[in-house]
């Protein structure tokens, strides 16, 4: 094990938000054993201020599900691969088509800032929040986005991801990372495992030298890649099947549970 890749939401982190004395001290071990630790995250980099306080080691961060790289000891994106105007302004005329009442946003660069037309519900932490701007939708395709984010309402994520990536197909990836029937759309190919890849090389990894940990279907390609995906225990039963081994729940530091064995092994 060169380099340990992990989920942050219902992986490292716990459903209060925060993460474990025993997870940190678990990846800080890691790392000071010569290892790389690599946070892989659906996350745009706005939310991730509050991860980074948490810890004493700053790990590179591949985030918006693979669409860049960020370094938080320069505040520094270091690799992108958006979606383009033209593919967003596809995406959303196909969406308009074939789903009633869907709505919009775009996370653009890295996810500093999200853009939402006006009937996209934006989570009440942050409707006054900093990078957050109602716009037109025609202003939502003006620029390439990390992420485009595509709402319809409550729907079931699983046939709703399923749905949207089938309109989809040939112009970009469709994956889901919560219950809440939000579907998040990345540029073609690009996924977190696509974004752990390029980290992996520039730190000379191969991939049966990674250990990744998640818990949610945007983690499956990263499993694949990965030598050894790991799930904690109250992954998605998608997870829970592609997984090589499971470890505990994200309450009970699975994460921590697993690097103790294997760096006492």
């Amino acid at each position: 094990m060169r380099l340990v890749a992990t989920d942050l939401d219902g992986t490292l982190v716990r459903n209060d938000f925060t993460i474990g004395v025993r997870s940190v001290a678990a990846l800080e071990r890691v790392h000071g054993l010569g290892g790389a630790v690599v946070l892989v995250t659906g996350r745009p980099i706005r939310w991730l201020y509050p991860v980074y306080e948490h810890l004493p080691i700053q790990p590179l961060a591949v985030v918006a599900n693979g669409a860049a790289v960020y370094d938080p000891v320069d505040d520094k994106v270091l690799h992108s691969r958006p979606l383009e105007p033209a593919a967003i302004a596809e995406a959303c005329a196909r969406l308009r088509s074939a789903v009633p009442g869907v709505r919009f946003a775009v996370e653009t660069d890295g996810g500093r800032v999200m853009l939402h037309e006006p009937a996209y519900e934006v989570g009440g932490w942050e409707i006054r929040g900093d990078g957050v701007h109602e716009v037109h939708i025609q202003e939502l395709a003006a620029q390439p986005a990390a992420k485009l984010l595509v709402n319809a309402g409550a729907q079931p994520p699983d046939a709703f991801t399923a749905l949207v990536a089938d309109l989809l197909e040939g112009v970009a990836e469709a994956t889901h990372s919560s219950s809440s029937g939000i579907v998040e759309v990345s540029a073609a190919g690009v996924t977190k495992a696509a974004g752990l890849a390029w980290v992996a090389e520039r730190l000379g990894v191969a991939p049966h030298e990674v250990v990744a940990f998640g818990d949610m279907p945007n983690d499956l390609p990263m499993f694949a890649w990965s030598g050894r995906g790991v799930a904690v225990a109250n992954a998605h039963p998608a997870v829970l099947a592609a997984a090589d081994d499971v470890t505990a729940a994200n309450d009970a530091d699975g994460v921590a549970a697993y690097l103790e064995r294997l760096l006492d092994a």
